[in-house]
């Protein structure tokens, strides 16, 4: 992917100062600049390194002005961050505008699919599998039979689509991610024997999910994400779980069987929930928290493990802190107690 400082200031509507024939391929921050690169500048801190960087374009704002000689072709516009932002957003969409069959790619007979699919080496799309159109499979996609893939979909490279699972439009699912794997149950009174999980996955629009995350299937039913939702990487979802519409999860969340969550919630890092809970709607969770009751009032902030508000938190634990002080002291009257009654006794 090559553009000239020309192509670039005619997307960003900019004005160049320097060489409009000088191309680019790839982006760079401004201090780590390399000859054939583009980058930016918009905070003050980083002026010095526009005096020396090697990028070949330098987006600046209009109001910049030089106090020293730069060999760098500038491209000026109104807000530089805001302009780099676009051009990041049009090299990504370069970048990821594959097309095209491999003759490596395993398609059954009986799968539908749609016009204009990417679909790299060795991935497989099962029987009865109903592909929409401009979905993009990347090599050693696995998706079993009855999936179904909406349009304008991306599966990176090595994510596995179980068996009956349904993804909605916009959906982008991350590499190493398994959808629609077994539940986890068993059953303790029958000499732990697996329960079957016939039920699958329901993932509807606009969907983004992380690197290596676990979705399992439902032992009946679904499980479902419902529009929305955004995953970090490293997330487990247990069988028949629901999560409400724009709800976040950053990495490392853990979340048992059977619970519901709300729209609009948002957990840290390391948030584990146990099953069978409702989560009500607009509920935040700092990282390293853990939920084992009910959420019923909308928009709590909770904290801790077990969690409870935020700000309740805060103050019990700086008496936490300060426990062993406490104890301490305890004991010190204690025995200035003692002391006394034998001295009295």
């Amino acid at each position: 992917m090559q553009f000239t400082a020309t192509q670039i200031a005619g997307l960003l509507n900019g004005q160049i100062e320097g060489d409009v024939n000088v191309s680019v391929t790839k982006l760079s921050k401004i201090e780590e600049g390399v000859p054939g690169s583009i980058s930016f500048l918009s905070n003050p801190a980083y002026t010095k390194y526009l005096y020396g960087t090697q990028a070949s374009i330098v987006i600046i704002n209009k109001d910049f002005v030089l106090k020293a000689p730069i060999t760098t072709t500038l491209i000026r516009v109104e807000k530089a961050a805001d302009a780099f932002a676009k051009v990041l957003e049009m090299y990504n969409e370069v970048k990821l505008n594959k097309t095209g069959i491999s003759k490596l790619c395993f398609i059954a007979d009986s799968a539908k699919v749609g016009n204009n699919i990417y679909a790299g080496e060795f991935a497989f799309i099962g029987e009865n599998a109903t592909i929409g159109n401009n979905v993009k499979i990347y090599p050693q996609v696995y998706i079993g039979d009855n999936a179904m893939i909406g349009d304008n979909t991306t599966l990176f490279a090595g994510v596995k689509i179980y068996s009956e699972t349904q993804i909605g439009k916009n959906c982008i699912i991350h590499s190493g991610t398994v959808i629609g794997s077994d539940g986890f149950r068993f059953n303790p009174e029958s000499d732990n024997k697996k329960v079957p999980q016939i039920g699958n996955v329901v993932i509807e629009d606009d969907v983004e999910i992380g690197a290596n995350c676990a979705i399992d299937r439902a032992t009946l039913g679904s499980t479902i994400l419902r529009k929305g939702v955004k995953f970090d990487n490293l997330i487990h979802i247990a069988h028949n779980v629901e999560i409400g519409e724009n709800t976040y999860f950053a990495a490392h969340g853990v979340v048992a069987g059977s619970t519901k969550i709300g729209k609009n919630c948002m957990f840290s890092g390391q948030v584990g929930i146990i099953g069978h809970l409702n989560i009500a709607d607009n509920t935040i969770v700092t990282a390293q928290s853990g939920l084992s009751k009910s959420i019923t009032k909308k928009g709590e902030v909770l904290m801790g493990s077990p969690a409870f508000d935020a700000n309740k938190y805060r103050k019990a634990y700086i008496h936490f802190r300060n426990f062993d002080n406490l104890v301490q002291r305890v004991d010190t009257i204690e025995k200035q107690h003692k002391e006394r009654e034998i001295k009295e006794g």
